[in-house]
């Protein structure tokens, strides 16, 4: 295990203390999570980005149309509280 040493101001500090308290965590933990969400979604990132470069525009602008549809769709059944427009 690696040992990461940065340097804060002090009230982002402060606030981090916070928020790990009121998550029942430490503070290392509290870092270590949000380090894990942050490389979820760069990986994420780097995926969509690959497959984006391989894909095929036309086939992919066929889908967002058929998910507007069914949006659409759902709207019209009086679904407004569970998709707001």
């Amino acid at each position: 295990m690696g040992t990461l040493t940065i340097r804060l101001p002090d009230e982002k500090h402060s606030r981090l203390k916070e928020l790990a308290q009121a998550k029942g965590i430490s503070v290392n933990k509290l870092i270590e999570e949000l380090s894990t969400l942050a490389l979820a979604e760069f990986d994420a990132n780097t995926r969509f980005k690959a497959m984006a470069a391989t894909g095929n525009p036309e086939e992919g602008l066929k889908i967002l149309a058929k998910l507007d549809a069914l949006i659409d769709t759902l709207r019209s059944k009086d679904t407004e509280k569970l998709l707001p427009e």
